[in-house]
């Protein structure tokens, strides 16, 4: 396995934090299109793709968080959504 060079170390937290991005935008589109009233309304949609990124993000993290060894499994398991 080929060792990260310094250029491509910088690109792994902006990856990691671009899935926080798109919840932060999505977010401030719906406070924006939102702004006359005191709460917001979320569809169904709208909640499971915030969930779908957030989900993303913890996958990202998590596998990066386990050791590689070359008997190690790297498999991720998501719960399943309604």
């Amino acid at each position: 396995m080929e060792a990260l060079s310094y250029s491509k170390q910088p690109t792994q937290p902006n990856r990691q934090l671009a899935t926080l991005k798109i919840v932060s935008r999505l977010l401030s589109h719906e406070l924006h299109a939102q702004q006359n009233s005191k709460s917001i309304t979320l569809s169904r949609d709208e909640v499971l793709e915030l969930q779908t990124c957030i989900d993303l993000y913890i996958e990202d993290v998590s596998r990066k968080q386990v050791p590689s060894t070359p008997a190690a499994d790297t498999s991720v398991v998501v719960g399943a959504r309604n």
